[in-house]
């Protein structure tokens, strides 16, 4: 697996990128050509705490976890692991979903743009490319990414749908019609 490891507020040493580098190596066990995937690992520093986000966009699925600690080395673990247990939590889910259908890509690079907008609330804004999915598709990608919400395509109804988590644990889905 190839690692773009990017620090934010914080250098990235050569031991600190030989460390991550072989933490997720434990990850090519799982996939089928790990070398044709790029992990992008994002390093912040906020006071004392550190904090490790690790995104895995594959031509099936993306995996994406965040963890913070005091101790890099030991962010890096809890990621790893956490990413780990996706993947098994998943996997039952991701073989039914994908048996026997042709690869294709199933891309949510985006790009984000930062402006530092004095008058205004909004602080943070992202484009996506959507592709058009299902709602079991949208679910497993809710599960993955670890968010609340997920915005996409939806080839049942043919309208752009919102799947988010209640409160309960189910899903809610809003359609925009």
């Amino acid at each position: 697996m190839k690692v773009n490891i990017r620090g934010d507020k914080v250098t990235v040493t050569k031991s600190i990128k030989d460390y991550i580098s072989e933490k997720l190596s434990r990850l090519d066990k799982y996939f089928e050509n790990p070398k044709g995937i790029e992990c992008k690992v994002l390093i912040k520093v906020k006071n004392q705490e550190q904090s490790i986000e690790v995104t895995v966009p594959t031509s099936r699925f993306t995996l994406r976890a965040e963890e913070r600690h005091q101790d890099l080395y030991a962010a890096t673990d809890l990621v790893i692991d956490k990413l780990e247990g996706q993947i098994r939590k998943n996997k039952d889910r991701l073989d039914k979903k994908y048996r026997g259908l042709p690869k294709f890509e199933m891309s949510f690079d985006f790009e984000t743009l930062e402006e530092e907008l004095s008058d205004s609330k909004i602080v943070k804004r992202k484009d996506i490319d959507m592709k058009p999915m299902d709602e079991e598709e949208a679910i497993i990608q809710i599960e993955l990414l670890n968010h609340d919400f997920f915005v996409f395509k939806n080839i049942d109804e043919d309208c752009v749908s919102v799947l988010y988590k209640r409160k309960d644990g189910s899903y809610g889905i809003i359609n925009v019609k």
